[in-house]
């Protein structure tokens, strides 16, 4: 009896246990470029996918690709937006507009490109159905709503991990493993260095990191707003109380590091086709007290509301934040990257309220102006995307939340070329954009937003290995191309979707060249990986044709 029981144990232990050569942790767009790039590689890979859905933000909404240079774009990253091209070309691709009516610009360029085989522009359900098609052409399994045990779910030895376990119960065991999720759970969990929050100008030597006050770029602070705008209940009276979504706490010092963490928000999917509309819905907590900041806003003369509806195709927009008070949800994130997963749910669904609340207060409330107010209500959810989450974003853009510091720590410095880049694997161009971080109370007793950033980067820039792996003497085996060892603002460069597919094609590629060698991450030759990410597609240099 007791061997039949010990028996039915040790089978209901292999059966809860997986294995492969890599483990991919996250379902991201890096994520699926990592996984692709490992089974290119000839190596075994499971991706372990905290959601249901494939893609990340690059399907969850941002359809209008932030995509700087496209001539950086190359590997696996190019390959999707190849894809995405092949699926246009078809005809009845086009269900709600004739392919000639939505034309081949956008983001002030071709959004097809000179070749015709790219389209950088798309709706959401297509950027899944893409991912989907490619991970079933490869035969790489996916579990999908499997959430890491962030407390005791990584096993260690000798400073590698030998595997992790999930909420479940079951255990995933690999030779090597990617965090290649927005918020760095596993990365965190296997004891690697990581930092949260704005580093101040003086840790690297920085001109803009750290608190930004007074410094106004883009349009979305108080100063693009006709006149100052009060933050009281009673405005010019302090005594009456401060307004929703207005913190009464000093901003800081100039320059100084704080915890705070850039604003959050839903890439929406917004169409005027009566016959695919969703009229925007008021949200279960809805209260439009909320919103009286907005109100006075427009007040004031403000009519920015529609500069972020960017058009993608079949009638359809990725709509983004713009303005002193849009779409993010400034101030409400900053226990996010660490919280639990309860409390990061809580956070989740206030965003979803706050940003439902935002659409249906001016779309419906009578004290916004006319001529707001009609045309925004024109315009709702597209009933065909979203369609088992109630036509709403799958994916909460996590603009930044964890950031490894490990083996080396890109900088402003590397991306404005004040210092060149060692052993790079890749190459952004975007310029470095960061959202508002805080809302507050001038001395003069107005209200400012603080912490939106944007500053070329004169051309593209190239991205290190070492800023994909941990130190020497933390676990030797994983790599991070999502969380990586970035400053905070040079994070806000590097952050983007094409970027993150590139770095997981270097990094898996990188972890199956550490399997062959049986070498830790940090010991990977250079010129060896260099070679092979050439051979693949990948632009490690730019020389900008004269």
């Amino acid at each position: 009896m007791l061997l039949r029981t010990l028996n039915l144990f040790l089978l209901a232990t292999c059966l809860k246990a997986a294995s492969a050569d890599l483990i991919v942790y996250g379902c991201t767009s890096g994520a699926m470029t990592a996984a692709i790039q490992t089974k290119k590689m000839g190596k075994s890979v499971i991706v372990v996918c905290p959601e249901k859905y494939l893609g990340g933000l690059t399907a969850g909404g941002l359809g209008w690709t932030d995509s700087g240079n496209k001539a950086v774009i190359g590997g696996l990253s190019r390959e999707f937006y190849h894809r995405v091209w092949q699926h246009y070309d078809k005809p009845e691709s086009w269900k709600w507009q004739k392919r000639e009516q939505y034309g081949n610009k956008g983001q002030g360029t071709e959004a097809l490109d000179s070749t015709g085989r790219t389209m950088w522009i798309f709706e959401p359900h297509v950027a899944e159905q893409v991912y989907e098609q490619w991970v079933k052409e490869m035969k790489i399994p996916i579990v999908r709503d499997t959430w890491l045990d962030r407390e005791k779910g990584v096993k260690l030895k000798n400073g590698r991990i030998v595997s992790i376990q999930t909420l479940d119960g079951k255990t995933y065991a690999g030779k090597m493993f990617i965090d290649a999720t927005y918020e760095g759970d596993l990365m965190a969990a296997a004891k690697v260095d990581y930092h949260v929050g704005r580093e101040s100008m003086a840790t690297y030597d920085e001109k803009w990191n750290g608190v930004q006050v007074g410094v106004l770029h883009h349009r979305h602070h108080f100063g693009a707003v006709p006149k100052p705008i009060s933050p009281y209940v009673v405005p010019g009276d302090p005594k009456s109380g401060v307004l929703p979504r207005v913190s009464s706490e000093p901003p800081g010092k100039y320059g100084e590091g704080d915890k705070k963490v850039q604003a959050y928000c839903f890439r929406m999917c917004l169409t005027q086709v009566e016959a695919n509309r969703v009229p925007f819905p008021k949200p279960a907590n809805y209260d439009a007290r909320e919103y009286e900041l907005l109100l006075r806003i427009f007040e004031a003369g403000w009519r920015e509301t529609f500069d972020k509806f960017d058009r993608i195709p079949n009638f359809k927009t990725d709509t983004n934040n713009h303005g002193p008070f849009s779409t993010d949800n400034i101030g409400r994130n900053y226990d996010y990257p660490e919280a639990s997963y309860a409390r990061r749910k809580e956070i989740i669904n206030e965003h979803i309220n706050y940003q439902q609340g935002w659409l249906y207060f001016i779309a419906n409330d009578p004290r916004v102006p006319a001529d707001v107010r009609d045309k925004f209500a024109k315009w709702g959810l597209a009933k065909d995307e979203f369609q088992d989450t109630g036509n709403w974003p799958h994916q909460m853009y996590v603009r930044e939340a964890r950031r490894m510091v490990g083996k080396y720590v890109m900088t402003e410095n590397e991306l404005v070329k004040r210092r060149a880049t060692p052993e790079p694997v890749g190459m952004g161009s975007y310029s470095i954009d960061s959202h508002n971080i805080q809302r507050y109370i001038t001395p003069e007793g107005y209200v400012q937003n603080e912490g939106d950033i944007g500053v070329s980067t004169n051309g593209p820039y190239q991205i290190s290995y070492g800023s994909l792996v941990p130190k020497k003497g933390q676990a030797a085996n994983l790599l991070v191309p999502v969380c990586l060892s970035s400053s905070h603002i040079a994070y806000g460069s590097i952050r983007m979707e094409p970027v993150f597919m590139i770095l997981g094609q270097s990094a898996a590629t990188a972890a199956a060249m550490a399997i062959d060698g049986k070498m830790d991450v940090q010991d990977v030759p250079y010129e060896k990986l260099k070679s092979r990410l050439i051979a693949d597609g990948q632009v490690l240099e730019f020389k900008a044709v004269k």
